[in-house]
Formats: structure tokens, C-alpha cells, sequence
């Protein structure tokens, strides 16, 4: 029996992950696209005039099992795949692709789409939930083909076809070179500088797989420490460049070609579209709106933080050639001394600090957090099949004790998993049948593991790394709309970043840290003059972190905002695009883009400047928190009704302005991160 054919007898109808094998996923994707079919079909031979409630929400509400399908597979293909997954990953996304053309390119279905919001000014009993939906239902129909002709719609299936390939080759790509590489050590000497903790962690990695000696691998919680701490320059710069190479060599894995296929495809998908270019396509449904937006957006914040920027370069070059004689400073230099600089500086570092942010302790900080502010309690839930035995689960209840989510929460590498952190959904929130479903949120992470020796202790910047994806996780949790692709984080990608870095703001509070930062062996809390050092080298290379960031927006909209003759040197054009951003010396092995897996394989193509875009967003709400108090509840539900609750229900400027009482400015922004100029 296929478990996806029935309604899930478990807790909170959650995913029977036990149950579910590889090949039940294809005969359940073909169902769920032939019951879909089935559901537009009715809509279409509907011989009543179309109107909003049996066209576009009967729309709206087609396709469950094959949500119900793709939410549970996608999913798992990015925290926990194989080479099988990913061979069937490469077979199912064509027929997707397919699917999802046969509805927008559905003539007749866009004939009745069309005539409601032709006459949506008659509609005047919608709410702007309902008005939000009606309109980007059209929209979608006409950005996804409808009004072109058959020729032009046949190219378009092409190209999407194309298009959903190619994007998961380049993140298979990025995996299999990220799980490739490993640095073995033998020599206790090579690991000179490593804190205790790093060294028994890449001990652990040596002996799960069967080795003397010690791992370091790509992994951030290896590949960081190790950048950080070691003395060893040499192995410094071999670690850093096989990083900074991933999908660049000259191997099977190289993504070069790839790029090239990817922004040639999304060029001519816009130019077929009548855009000129695939940002003017993405941009039009952004708060950001145009390239030439973003661009001035990027520019504006780079000519004040740039100054800033080469003056703490110069410093920190200074610096290592002043302690160490270092007349070359290199890519792999920054991270060593800039910790030691820190630490000098305000005699503060992650070693101080991790003894008190216990990963347990730092999970229950964040859930008192919410509880504080939202009034959410999070208890272990029991009896939930997992699809990895070191995921958790939580149910979440309201201040009443209603349920609110459940939420799963995967904290540590492996090689099924691709880096970095994330948030997701297996169900979306949505009204179904006149009753609340609730949604099923997951946060994905890569923190240190817990050793024979050690819990798992993190960095201050993984604090703040959990903190940001628990608020995307908010965002999803508190969702209290009417239709699922209008609840939670479906909002426009610039705005959806607002909740996550908002979080992050309470990690350098000290009513928050109170909360849960102890120490792991005397439970003694951290001490004041922590919390003062944490808060006063908040902006320590805050230029220099700024220019990055406005470097790989930059990169993005380089490869995005034209079109494209898929004939580019990746590296030479990247070079050229950031000039005048990279301080360090050029390294020939490295390349960013072959491992941007944001814009090359998830969703934020033309969309990076976003969280520069939220950073002014979040800087300017958290001033709003500060004026009140950070725990103020007055602030936290205003929060919560007009941005966490209301989801894509109306426009996000509207929304913001709705909570703050006026569009966001920069000036906050600038301010917390230092880059204003001291007045005479």
C-alpha cells in the first residue's frame, strides 16, 4: 500500500516517513497529477459563469496529493538524499515541469481565470486576502505563458523543462564535490591552534569513517573553526581553496556550463515573456520592482560602507605583517587573524563564548523567546516518524493551548545534506473544509556535533544562525490565512528575510540571553561583561562583511539583469563584476558562483540584494522593539497580526507600514552597523 493514497493515521496527520520507500514516490506523483487533472477539468466543463469562489479557489484548492507528495520528496532531497534519490529527483522534475505548463498553458481554464479578473471590480465584497489571490492567479497564468501563441508556448515547455534540470544537476553537482574532498591529518602538529573541541570533532569524523588520525572536511562547523584557528598556513590555504573551488575544477562536477544553460534559459524564458531580461521578470513581483532599483539600492549602501570596508582591510593586513611578518596577505588569512585582532581588540572570541550556548540550552532560549513574545509553548512531541534519527519534534500550542504547528527541527551534517541552513514546509497552513490546518515547519541547519567528550557547543554565530531560521519558522508557524500560496513565508522574496534577521537582533540582548546562555559544566550564566564584549564587537569588520554581501547581490544581478548568450567565462565575468569589492589578492582556483546554490539552485535568482533589502527592514522593526522594550507585548502581537500572521495577504509594504506606521528607512540600519561617519 502506497502510505501517500491515504490520510496519514498519525500525530497531527505528519508524514509517515517509516513507511515511505523511493519507489512509492513516482506511482504517487503520476496519481496526484492525474487527480489534479481531474479537479481542473471540472472547473473547465463548469457551465456556470466563472466566478471567483469556482474558478480561481476551486484552483486554489486542486492538487493536494501531489503537494502532499512533492513537499515530503523535495524536502528530503535536500536534508537527506542519496544517488537514488537524486537519479529519480532528475526523472520526476520533467514531468512536473509538464504538469505545471499544461495548467498555466490550459486555454479554457484561462479564458475563466481571465473573465473573473476582468470583472474583479465587481467583486467588491472580496476581502484583500481574496483581491491579493485573484490577482496572482492572472499573474501567474500570463508570466508562465498564457497569452503567448503555440509556437512561443511549446518553446516555453522547452526551456522549463531545461530549466528544472539543470538547476538540480548544479546543486547535485555542489553535493558531491562538498562530500568529495577531506583533509586527512595524522600529525597531532597539523592541528596546532584547533581548539580541544574542533580537534575531538575531527576525530569523531576520522573514526565514523574508519581512520586514524583526524578529518577536516567542508562542513562549516569543520571547514570554519579549522580557517579560524589553525596555525598552520599551508593547510589553511589548501582547505580554503578546495571550499572556494567546489564545482569549479576541471572534473565532472564543474558547473561552468551549467551557468552558462541557466542564465541563457532564464534570458530566453523573460525575452519570450516580452522582459528584457530574467531580473525584470523576477523583479516585477518584488518590493524592489526593477535592476535598476537593486542596482542603486546596492550602490548606495556600498559607497557608505566602502570606505569603511578598505580602512579595516588595511588594518587587518596591517596586523598580520606587524604580528607575523605577513607581506602577502591571503583569502585564507582573513579569518585567523581577524580573530585574533578580536580577540585583542575586545578580548572576546567563540572559544569564550561557546562553553555557554549549549545547543540544548540555545533551542531553549529561542522557544522562551517566542514564548515571551508570542506566547508559543514548545513540547517534545512524541511518536512522530522521523526521517533521521537526529531530527526532533515539537508540538506548538498558543497561549490557550491550542495547537499552532509542529515543528521539526534537524541540527547536524551528514553527507545526504546539502550546507548551509534553511527553513521549510511539509504542509502549508490553509483553511480546508471550513477548519484551520495547521502547518508542519521544519528548520535545517549544519552546527557542530556533540562529541564523546562534549556537547554540542556553538558558535555565537550559529546562535545567531538558529535565532534567523527560527524566525522563518515563525513566519510559517503563525500563519493564519485562508489559502495555502498565500500563507506564512509565500510573501515577495525581499520581504520574506524581515522575521529571520529581525531574530537575530535578540542574541545581543541581555534580557534575551539571560534567558538560556549558561555555562555547560557550572550552569553559572554568562557573565555581564560577555554580553558587553558580544555587543561591542557587533560591528567588528562590519565594512568589510557588508561589501560581501553587497558583492554577491552584485554577482546575481550581474548574471540576471541582461540577457545572456550562454557563451560566458564564468570566472573572468565574475571578476569583472565585483572589481573594486575583493580587496585580496586574485586566488585562480576560486570561484563563487559555481557554488551559489542560491541563485543557481534555489530560489533567490535576482533576488540576493534581499537580505541587504530586509537588513533595512529588520534594523528599522527592531527599533520599534527597543523604543517599547524588547519583550514588549503590545509590539510582539502588533507584529505578529500585521507580518507574521498575515503572510501574502496583502501587499508587504502595506503590511509593514501597517506595524510600523511609516515605510522603513535605512538610517537604522547604517546606525547598528556603524557605517555613519563619526561628526566633527
Amino acid at each position: 500500500m502506497n502510505p501517500f493514497f491515504a490520510d496519514y493515521s498519525t500525530p497531527f496527520s505528519s508524514i509517515p516517513f517509516n513507511k515511505i520507500k523511493l519507489e512509492h514516490y513516482k506511482p504517487a506523483v503520476e496519481q496526484g497529477i492525474t487527480k489534479a487533472k481531474e479537479e481542473i477539468d471540472l472547473i473547465v466543463k463548469n457551465v456556470s459563469p466563472p466566478t471567483f469562489e469556482n474558478t480561481i479557489v476551486a484552483l486554489e484548492s486542486s492538487g493536494e496529493l501531489l503537494d502532499k507528495v512533492t513537499n515530503a520528496f523535495f524536502n528530503l532531497n535536500s536534508a537527506e538524499t542519496s544517488p537514488e534519490m537524486q537519479a529519480l529527483a532528475q526523472d520526476l522534475s520533467p514531468i512536473l515541469t509538464a504538469f505545471r505548463n499544461d495548467v498555466m498553458m490550459n486555454e479554457l481554464l484561462f479564458v475563466r481565470v481571465k473573465h473573473v479578473h476582468k470583472h474583479k471590480n465587481e467583486y467588491d465584497s472580496l476581502t484583500n486576502e481574496q483581491k491579493m489571490l485573484l490577482d496572482n492567479t492572472y499573474k501567474s497564468f500570463v508570466r508562465n505563458g498564457a497569452n503567448l501563441n503555440q509556437d512561443q508556448q511549446t518553446k516555453l515547455r522547452e526551456i522549463d523543462n531545461a530549466l528544472s534540470k539543470a538547476s538540480l544537476t548544479f546543486g547535485e553537482n555542489v553535493l558531491k564535490e562538498s562530500n568529495a574532498f577531506e583533509m586527512h591529518l595524522t600529525d597531532e602538529k597539523d592541528l596546532d591552534g584547533l581548539p580541544e573541541g574542533i580537534k575531538d570533532a575531527a576525530k569523531a569524523t576520522a573514526e565514523q569513517k574508519g581512520k586514524e588520525g583526524w578529518l577536516i572536511t567542508l562542513d562549516y562547523p569543520s571547514y570554519i573553526p579549522f580557517m579560524t584557528y589553525s596555525t598552520n598556513r599551508k593547510l589553511r590555504e589548501k582547505l580554503y581553496k578546495a571550499f572556494s573551488s567546489k564545482a569549479f575544477a576541471d572534473n565532472d562536477q564543474n558547473n561552468t556550463t551549467i551557468i552558462n544553460e541557466l542564465v541563457k534559459l532564464r534570458s530566453d524564458r523573460a525575452k519570450l515573456l516580452g522582459y528584457d531580461s530574467h531580473a525584470d521578470f523576477v523583479l516585477e513581483e518584488r518590493m524592489a520592482k526593477t535592476p535598476q532599483n537593486v542596482f542603486e539600492f546596492l550602490n548606495d549602501i556600498q559607497e557608505k560602507a566602502l570606505p569603511f570596508a578598505k580602512n579595516e582591510f588595511n588594518d587587518l593586513s596591517e596586523y598580520a605583517r606587524k604580528l607575523d611578518g605577513l607581506e602577502n596577505f591571503e583569502k585564507w588569512d582573513s579569518a585567523f587573524y581577524s580573530e585574533k585582532l578580536k580577540k585583542e581588540k575586545f578580548d572576546i572570541d567563540d572559544e569564550l563564548l561557546r562553553p555557554y550556548f549549549k545547543l540544548e540550552n540555545v533551542i531553549q532560549g529561542v522557544f522562551k523567546t517566542a514564548n515571551k513574545l508570542f506566547g508559543l509553548t514548545f513540547n517534545r512531541a512524541d511518536g512522530i516518524d522521523l526521517y533521521h534519527q537526529d531530527v526532533e519534534t515539537y508540538d506548538v500550542t498558543d497561549s490557550s493551548g491550542n495547537h499552532i504547528a509542529l515543528f521539526y527541527a534537524d541540527f547536524f551534517p551528514r553527507p545526504g545534506k546539502r550546507q548551509g541552513a534553511w527553513m521549510t514546509s511539509f504542509r502549508s497552513q490553509k483553511i480546508k473544509n471550513g477548519e484551520d490546518q495547521r502547518p508542519h515547519v521544519s528548520i535545517v541547519c549544519n552546527f557542530t556535533k556533540p562529541t564523546d567528550k562534549k556537547p554540542s557547543l556553538l558558535t555565537f554565530n550559529e546562535v545567531t544562525t538558529l535565532f534567523h531560521e527560527f524566525g522563518h519558522a515563525l513566519h510559517g508557524m503563525l500563519a493564519n490565512g485562508t489559502y495555502a500560496s498565500l500563507s506564512g513565508t509565500s510573501v515577495y522574496w525581499d520581504f520574506v528575510e524581515l522575521p529571520s534577521q529581525l531574530m537575530e537582533n535578540w542574541c545581543y540582548e541581555k534580557e534575551c540571553l539571560d534567558l538560556f546562555a549558561t555555562h555547560y559544566e557550572t550552569n553559572e550564566p554568562i557573565p555581564q561583561e560577555y554580553i558587553d564584549k558580544i555587543k561591542e564587537s557587533a560591528n567588528f569588520m562590519s565594512g568589510m562583511a557588508t561589501i560581501r554581501q553587497i558583492s554577491l547581490g552584485k554577482i546575481d544581478m550581474g548574471w540576471h539583469s541582461h540577457q545572456m548568450d550562454g557563451n560566458v567565462d564564468v570566472k573572468a565575468y565574475e571578476t569583472e563584476l565585483i572589481e573594486g569589492l575583493d580587496f585580496y589578492p586574485a586566488v585562480r582556483e576560486s570561484c563563487t558562483s559555481t557554488s551559489f546554490s542560491h541563485i543557481f539552485q534555489g530560489g533567490y535568482s535576482s533576488g540576493y540584494y534581499s537580505y541587504k533589502w530586509a537588513e533595512v527592514l529588520d534594523a528599522d522593526a527592531f527599533e520599534a522593539f527597543q523604543e517599547a522594550g524588547i519583550f514588549d507585548k503590545a509590539t510582539a502581537d502588533s507584529f505578529k497580526k500585521n507580518i507574521l500572521s498575515a503572510g501574502g495577504s496583502e501587499h508587504p509594504s502595506v503590511l509593514y507600514k501597517r506595524f510600523r506606521g511609516r515605510d522603513a528607512t535605512p538610517d537604522a540600519l547604517l546606525k547598528r552597523a556603524g557605517l555613519v561617519p563619526n561628526q566633527a
